[in-house]
């Protein structure tokens, strides 16, 4: 019998994740199929509960509904709990399990994709949402100098720093337009940098070695990368990588290996021009 998996979101007919599992489960031959589940925003408990009754083996969790995927579930692994909020579903004798993969993705494209260190650098992280609190905790496990979390709103970013200190990290929260830089690593996670816009920051903010990531994806360099290509950024990503390494990571926890994740993510880069 198939083993059947989903991901579930509002939107999500946009998303890559059936290509990407297909793709990994073609390396070992392995029978399954995953498909695009769109949840009514009130309805997404009822939607999770039909799909793992019809005996659903795993699913992935997007916006809107990470953070009340955390609430349903009856055990979480340590990186969900630290995040508040989980992209990867199981059932196991009738109780729900979840995993947030999000973070493990981020440091595995940043580690051993762009080869770039984070370990005693200065991190830059642009925004306070779910998003980047789905991330800080690896991010804050490779042992970087510092930490600073800016974003228009100071006291979101003060809410994040006071529930990550402590591990070991000197972290800071800062309004965007008072930063100073420069910074070794930068990742964006503001999501109006989806939409064309970014808001304006401060010069200085990016030395000859500092890199630049953007955790969203596109066709077309996003704004906030073109930003930091014109400041004279030294390398910059976007985020696809990212969203192929948590893809993994997930799968991993469902079927105990982890798939090569190279040649899915050159693919998928070919197929975006």
């Amino acid at each position: 019998m198939t083993d059947r998996y989903a991901v579930f979101g509002n939107p999500v007919s946009h998303s890559r994740s059936p290509d990407i599992h297909h793709a990994f489960a073609a390396q070992r031959g392995e029978d399954l199929t995953y498909q695009r589940i769109e949840a009514p925003v009130d309805g997404f408990a009822g939607a999770v509960a039909a799909f793992f009754d019809a005996g659903g083996r795993g699913a992935n969790v997007t916006v809107p509904f990470k953070e009340e995927a955390h609430a349903l579930c009856g055990e979480l692994t340590e990186r969900a709990r630290q995040a508040g909020a989980v992209n990867t579903l199981w059932r196991r004798d009738g109780v729900l399990h979840g995993d947030n993969t999000d973070g493990a993705g981020l440091v595995a494209d940043l580690r051993r994709n762009q080869g770039w260190a984070l370990r005693d650098r200065r991190l830059l992280v642009l925004g306070a949402g779910g998003a980047v609190r789905g991330v800080l905790g690896p991010l804050l496990a490779q042992a970087p100098a510092e930490l600073v979390i800016a974003n228009r709103t100071v006291a979101r970013a003060d809410t994040l720093v006071e529930r990550f200190t402590g591990l070991g990290v000197p972290m800071f929260a800062s309004a965007l337009d008072t930063l100073t830089g420069p910074f070794d690593v930068i990742i964006n996670a503001i999501s109006a940098g989806l939409h064309g816009e970014m808001p304006s920051l401060p010069d200085g903010l990016i030395g000859d070695a500092t890199v630049a990531y953007d955790m969203v994806y596109g066709a077309e360099p996003t704004p906030f990368l073109r930003w930091a290509e014109q400041a004279g950024a030294a390398a910059v990503c976007d985020g696809l990588g990212m969203l192929v390494e948590q893809a993994a990571e997930a799968y991993a926890v469902w079927r105990g290996h982890r798939p090569d994740t190279a040649p899915v993510l050159a693919d998928l880069r070919r197929q975006q021009g």
